[in-house]
């Protein structure tokens, strides 16, 4: 295919791939998981394991903590997509690639998306080793994946984004998490360009803002999913205290150590909402 090929032409090649790979695959559900979360494909029946590298049209990640496998299996006797590790704008990738493997998703029947990530708790009654439902998000990226010539067969040019995280998928996340007795926060979550962590003065101006919790990615995938029609619910794993709100230095290995130990927890959530859907 040349570079003028639409993106609708190469999901549909992507999809031809993956339909040699795994015949009669037919999910309806898909999992996105960040940082340090990688662990939670173990608890998937799978089929098939597809590096990145070998999939068409996706992008190679280069971040620890995210593996770059696309699995297929069954959870909880459903049929899922399992995108294990995320690539992410900062590591030098276009904006438009970032979503593309929700349009793949999208392309193979996927109506349902569950994005998991890790994120600085903004918000000061928030601690390490909370789990916030993403309420509403902010995209403060400074672009917009769907810039660009709009792909008719994904949806509309101008896609609503009031209800960006689905509410009765909401209500039944907070209904799992407290049937296996998991508090949950319920907040707001502004994604940022990254790499490096935000400054004292961004926090504060992002509390003034109205979010809870900040990290580098998810809201890219989200409103591509918003565009095709995907219903999502949203998970932060609040990995640390933003800056400014303790004098501990941010680092990516501090987070990913959180993250492992908390991941147990949000693991049970997650199956138990699948299994409850």
């Amino acid at each position: 295919m040349t570079e003028n090929t639409s993106v609708w032409d190469k999901a549909l090649e992507t999809k031809v791939f993956i339909n040699q790979q795994v015949p009669n695959f037919k999910p309806s559900l898909a999992i996105v998981l960040g940082s340090g979360l990688g662990q939670f494909a173990k608890r998937i029946d799978i089929i098939k394991t597809i590096p990145y590298a070998e999939i068409p049209h996706f992008k190679p990640t280069s971040v620890e903590g995210h593996a770059g496998n696309l699995i297929f299996g069954t959870l909880a006797g459903q049929q899922v997509i399992c995108q294990q590790g995320r690539y992410h704008f900062y590591e030098g990738h276009a904006i438009q690639d970032t979503i593309f493997p929700i349009r793949v998703m999208r392309a193979l029947g996927v109506e349902t998306l569950v994005v998991t990530n890790a994120a600085g708790g903004i918000n000061l009654d928030y601690r390490k080793g909370d789990i916030m439902l993403i309420r509403d998000q902010i995209n403060f990226q400074g672009t917009n994946p769907l810039i660009g010539p709009n792909p008719p067969e994904f949806g509309p040019r101008f896609p609503d984004m009031s209800h960006a995280f689905d509410p009765a998928y909401c209500e039944s996340m907070l209904a799992t998490a407290a049937s296996l007795e998991i508090e949950l926060k319920q907040g707001v979550y502004i994604s940022v360009t990254g790499p490096s962590y935000e400054t004292p003065a961004e926090i504060r101006m992002f509390r003034a803002w109205g979010a809870d919790a900040v990290g580098m990615s998810t809201a890219n995938e989200v409103i591509a999913a918003n565009h095709c029609g995907i219903r999502v619910v949203g998970l932060s794993c609040i990995s640390n205290e933003a800056a400014g709100i303790t004098d501990e230095k941010l680092s990516h290995d501090d987070v990913g150590d959180v993250v492992n130990r908390m991941s147990q927890k949000l693991e049970n959530l997650v199956e138990a909402w699948v299994k409850a859907r």
